[in-house]
């Protein structure tokens, strides 16, 4: 079974077009679990109802602290050896949960694995497509695309809605941040790398808005995103062998490396200038 685990704070706008999404998924194998932090719009009611008419499913409302700790709370309740969250407002391709169900019947635990996602303004219309094909550390660490402050597109998964895993994963690399309201998807990701299985499938399985309003936009609009990422990634390599931080700080660093082995190459003379110049300077 897959357990899909949508948190949700007062989401009336699109609780109703998010469960109407996985009961479209037209998948025997799901439930979906609903943790609702205490709405006080129609949220609950439009989750009762539609709870009534299936019984895939499953939901609590009661206040907690923030997304990582309502997702916490889905996935205790998560019945599924397979998990996969689903935003308020993000939705799946057709028929991608049955896919996911195949695609898990013959992987080693634990794994994770994980497609493309349509990147979309809050109308439907395409801003660009995530394909996080190169899923190593060095990958998320390095590899990264950046335009005017903001993130535009990345070679890690951006949204969760295009990525799958076991839940026995979390037995390794324990539960998302509670404290974390900006980056547990990425902070996740990292972790779950180094732990799992990883396999990238080039397909199409989730659709991400993204659009003013939202958390996510209005932190990368005011550029905190980008500070948040880099704080996450410093800490993060800090975290690995010598060797691992050695080989960030050579490829962080090879342009300059190579201009440097250039300019010696070609004035060797300036090389022990150079040197003699450092060392003077070490000693005074």
């Amino acid at each position: 079974m897959i357990s899909i685990i949508t948190p949700v704070y007062n989401g009336d706008k699109f609780i109703e077009s998010c469960l109407q999404a996985v009961i479209d998924q037209n998948c025997l194998e799901v439930e979906h679990i609903i943790v609702d932090g205490g709405s006080s719009d129609k949220t609950v009611d439009i989750i009762k109802d539609k709870a009534n008419q299936y019984p895939h499913i499953r939901w609590i409302s009661e206040k907690d602290r923030g997304q990582s700790d309502a997702l916490n709370k889905g996935i205790a309740m998560a019945q599924g050896k397979i998990i996969g969250v689903l935003n308020v407002d993000d939705f799946y391709e057709i028929n991608v949960l049955n896919r996911i169900c195949e695609i898990f019947k013959t992987l080693p635990e634990p794994s994770l694995i994980v497609g493309n996602c349509n990147v979309c303004n809050q109308q439907g219309k395409l801003i660009y497509i995530n394909k996080p094909s190169q899923l190593r550390t060095i990958d998320f660490l390095l590899e990264r695309r950046v335009n005017e402050d903001r993130i535009i597109d990345a070679s890690f998964p951006v949204n969760p809605s295009a990525y799958f895993y076991h839940k026995s994963l979390h037995q390794q690399i324990g539960l998302y941040k509670v404290e974390d309201h900006y980056l547990m998807d990425l902070d996740f990701l990292l972790k779950a790398i180094r732990s799992s299985h990883v396999k990238y499938f080039n397909e199409i399985w989730g659709n991400y808005r993204y659009y003013p309003g939202t958390k996510t936009f209005d932190d990368s609009a005011r550029g905190t995103s980008l500070v948040r990422i880099k704080q996450l990634f410093n800490d993060y390599i800090k975290t690995l062998s010598l060797i691992g931080q050695l080989q960030i700080f050579l490829v962080r660093n090879l342009n300059f490396i190579l201009l440097k082995i250039f300019y010696f190459s070609k004035h060797p003379e300036r090389l022990s200038e150079s040197i003699k110049q450092r060392l003077t300077n070490t000693n005074s």
